[in-house]
C-alpha cells in the first residue's frame, strides 16, 4: 500500500506566479497526490485566489482541498461559500479558525475552528471530508499543551475526519501528540506536515511566527552555513528525508508537504524515499 501524499500551495498574487505554480503542480503530480490543498490569507485576504487555484487543480484532474477560515464570518456567508465550493466539485476542506488580523477582536459568528466544523457537518452532512489542524508543539496562542490537546479533541468530536499537523523537526513531539490525543479518544488519522528546508532565514522567521520548534542543532548548522545556499539545501534535504523516513517507518497515515509553491525539494525528498512512481 503506497503512502498517501498531499501537497499544499498558496494562492499566487500575480499572473506570472499563477503560471509558475501551474508548472510546479505538473511536476508534483508525478507523485500522484491524494489531494492538493490551497491556503487562505489572513482575514480572507486571498479568498478569491484560493478559489481560483482550487478550480485550476480540479480542472487538472486532481482532488483539491480548500483551506476555509471562519474569522469574522457570518453563518450566512460561510453557508454561501461552502455551497459554491461544493458546486465546483470540492470534496475536501481544511477547516481553520484563521489568523486574526492585527488589532482585530474575535468578531464574527464563529469563535473556534470546532464551531466551523460543527456548522459544516450540520449544514452539509458528509458532503465534505473535513481536515483540521494539529499542533504537536502547541498552537502559539494556546494557554497550555493540555488546553491545546482539548481544543484538538473538541474539533474532532465536532466532526473532523482527519488532521494535518503544523510542521516539526522532532518526531518525538509528533508521536507524543498522537498518543496523548488517542488517550482522549481521538482516533482519526493525524498526518504529519513536512516543511522542506531550502531557505534558512525564511524557515527561522516562519518557525518563530507559528511556534514550530527548530531544534538547536539544526538552527546552529543553518546559521553556520551563512549565505551558502547550496550547503543549506543539501543539509536541509538530508534532515527532512531522514525525518520522513522515521515517520514512514513508524507507520504514519500519510505525508503532507508544505511546498512553498516550489517542486524541487519535495520531489528530491520523495525520490530519495523511493516514493515517486516509476515514469511510464
Amino acid at each position: 500500500m503506497a503512502l498517501p501524499l498531499s501537497f499544499e500551495f498558496f494562492p499566487p498574487k500575480t499572473p506570472e506566479g499563477a503560471q509558475k505554480l501551474r508548472a510546479v503542480r505538473q511536476q508534483l503530480y508525478a507523485a500522484r497526490p491524494e489531494f492538493c490543498s490551497v491556503t487562505y490569507g489572513a482575514g480572507g485576504s486571498t479568498q478569491e485566489g484560493t478559489i481560483a487555484t482550487v478550480a485550476d487543480i480540479l480542472a487538472e484532474g486532481v482532488p483539491a482541498a480548500a483551506h476555509f477560515s471562519c474569522v469574522g464570518a457570518t453563518r450566512a456567508r460561510v453557508r454561501e461559500q461552502l455551497a459554491q465550493l461544493q458546486a465546483m466539485g470540492v470534496r475536501r476542506l481544511v477547516a481553520l479558525r484563521g489568523d486574526l488580523p492585527s488589532g482585530y477582536g474575535l468578531g464574527g459568528e464563529f469563535s473556534y475552528a470546532s464551531d466551523l466544523v460543527a456548522f459544516i457537518r450540520a449544514e452539509f452532512g458528509s458532503a465534505f471530508h473535513i481536515e483540521v489542524a494539529a499542533y504537536p508543539e502547541m498552537h502559539p496562542q494556546a494557554r497550555s499543551p493540555q488546553a491545546d490537546l482539548q481544543a484538538f479533541a473538541t474539533k474532532v468530536r465536532a466532526g473532523a475526519d482527519s488532521a494535518i499537523t503544523q510542521y516539526f523537526f522532532n518526531t518525538d513531539a509528533y508521536f507524543r501528540f498522537v498518543d496523548d490525543a488517542y488517550a482522549l479518544g481521538v482516533d482519526i488519522p493525524i498526518v504529519p506536515g513536512i516543511m522542506p528546508i531550502t531557505n534558512a532565514s525564511q524557515l527561522l522567521r516562519f518557525s518563530d511566527a507559528c511556534g514550530a520548534e527548530v531544534p538547536r542543532w539544526i538552527r546552529l548548522r543553518l546559521q553556520g552555513y551563512g549565505d551558502d545556499t547550496a550547503s543549506i539545501r543539501a543539509f536541509g534535504l538530508d534532515v527532512v528525508t531522514d525525518l520522513c523516513d522515521q515517520l514512514r517507518t513508524a507507520g504514519v497515515p500519510g505525508l503532507h508537504f508544505y511546498t512553498m509553491n516550489q517542486a524541487d525539494a519535495t520531489l528530491t525528498i520523495l525520490q530519495r524515499l523511493g516514493l515517486l512512481p516509476a515514469a511510464h
